[in-house]
């Protein structure tokens, strides 16, 4: 297993963060001490989870799964230092949290103790804003005008990060938390809370997790450009599209206990004839070199220049192997080619 320093932290990261959404509907606490048992013993020390996960969210499952990780953590006391912990706060929308109230300064400190009490630790070592209290453009709202830029209060915008990013700070002094990290957030919203860390001495944003895969790399080449030189980890989340990039919805299939068997919150944006077109065009490739789909997508996402840890997610420990495997593989100049021949005819599929 390969480690990245995380941005400008002092920590290093596996090029693999298990990521935990579907701890608390597609599996339960024994499948989850399960995967991170598996994950650790081959050198994955890094694990994502989020206030708002299971996914889909409700209000009924809200903190599910920082839970299921906090009971193992209380049953493996010893092994806490050797796991790099990341989670988020919620962003605005979501009525059961906050009554869908934008990210403030209090609910930092509520939401770090909350989160705490749940994880059962001392500290978190990288706590993220889920998404920004502007609407930016991600979840399939990245095409052009789709959001718009010039009807936001910038003056309003950077006040709330100043607020934000000072209470962030009480939390990295009182030892909640050791780092800071972005989500789903842009090029803008990385600069605007350097210049603001910079300016008033607070802590600085260490790393961004967006969606990135072969389906959606809108990131490249500008934000990761940014991310490189402003030594912030780039940390790609959904490398296979929603479980898409694995082949198993080709054909309007749809695998009992899949992800896209449940009811998705933003709906099935991803499953679009281009989608199925790149996706069946991937699958082939992989064949040509005998990998599986999801290994194809997922040694190409590795190899991007300014990717630190890529987030995979698993509902089995077959998958889960499958996907570490992955990032032991390098793929041959014909390989890549291919690929990117691919990638011009499906920039963007969806």
């Amino acid at each position: 297993m390969k480690y990245n320093k995380l941005g400008s932290s002092d920590i290093k990261v596996s090029e693999v963060c298990l990521g935990s959404m579907t701890w608390g509907v597609q599996n339960n606490q024994s499948d989850a001490n399960q995967q991170i048992e598996q994950a650790m013993s081959r050198g994955v020390n890094f694990i994502d989870t989020a206030e708002l996960y299971p996914v889909p969210p409700t209000g009924e499952k809200y903190g599910d799964t920082e839970q299921i990780i906090g009971n193992y953590v209380s049953a493996n006391k010893k092994k806490r230092n050797d796991i790099v912990l990341a989670t988020k706060i919620a962003g605005n929308g979501l009525p059961w949290i906050r009554k869908s109230a934008d990210i403030d300064g209090d609910a930092i400190i509520k939401s770090v103790d909350a989160s705490l009490k749940r994880l059962q630790t001392d500290y978190i070592d990288l706590y993220q804003l889920h998404w920004p209290n502007r609407t930016s453009p991600h979840f399939s709202k990245h095409r052009p005008n789709a959001v718009k830029f010039s009807d936001v209060d910038k003056d309003k915008q950077v006040s709330n990060m100043l607020t934000i990013l000072q209470a962030l700070n009480d939390c990295v002094k009182a030892g909640k938390i050791r780092h800071c990290g972005l989500s789903d957030d842009t090029t803008w919203g990385i600069n605007q809370y350097i210049k603001l860390s910079e300016k008033y001495a607070l802590p600085k944003m260490v790393s961004i997790q967006n969606e990135f895969s072969l389906l959606h790399a809108k990131d490249w080449p500008y934000l990761i450009e940014n991310c490189i030189h402003e030594d912030i980890a780039y940390l790609p989340w959904s490398p296979l599209a929603g479980g898409a990039l694995s082949g198993k919805y080709l054909n309007n299939m749809r695998p009992e206990g899949s992800r896209w068997t449940l009811t998705q919150r933003n709906g099935l944006f991803r499953d679009t004839p281009n989608s199925q077109l790149a996706i069946a065009e991937y699958k082939l490739i992989a064949q040509q070199f005998n990998l599986t789909p999801s290994q194809l997508a997922l040694a190409w996402c590795k190899q991007i220049d300014g990717v630190t840890s890529t987030i995979i997610g698993a509902t089995t420990l077959q998958q889960l192997d499958e996907n570490i495997d992955a990032f032991n593989v390098e793929l041959p100049e014909e390989a890549l080619v291919k690929i990117d021949s691919a990638f011009q005819q499906f920039p963007a599929p969806f």
